[in-house]
């Protein structure tokens, strides 16, 4: 328990320092393995945030539709948020259902 508390410290410890300082890297700490693999975009820091997949239709019986949107919050339940009124603003009335939620 108390390693599973300890290395859940470490994890956001980490996240929040990629998330206020991008472009500095800690030295103390290497970047996990069994993590997914975070990209580095040119010159800037590493990504945070959540790809959010959302289910949606423009007519009631018309099929499913993947929408995709990619959110800098660190809050699932907030770039699910995001990606349902970015769904609707694109001309998305009904969203069915959420269908993944990937780290970034």
């Amino acid at each position: 328990m108390d390693t599973k508390l300890n290395e859940f410290e470490n994890n956001m410890k980490r996240e929040i320092d990629s998330f206020m300082n991008p472009d500095q890297r800690r030295q103390s700490t290497p970047p996990r393995s069994s993590a997914p693999s975070r990209e580095r975009q040119s010159g800037q820091g590493y990504k945070t945030g959540h790809l959010v997949k959302l289910a949606v239709r423009t007519k009631r019986l018309a099929l499913d539709t993947v929408f995709e949107y990619q959110s800098s919050s660190i809050s699932r339940l907030e770039a699910q948020m995001e990606a349902e009124k970015a769904a609707k603003k694109a001309g998305y009335p009904i969203i069915g259902h959420l269908v993944d939620i990937q780290r970034l």
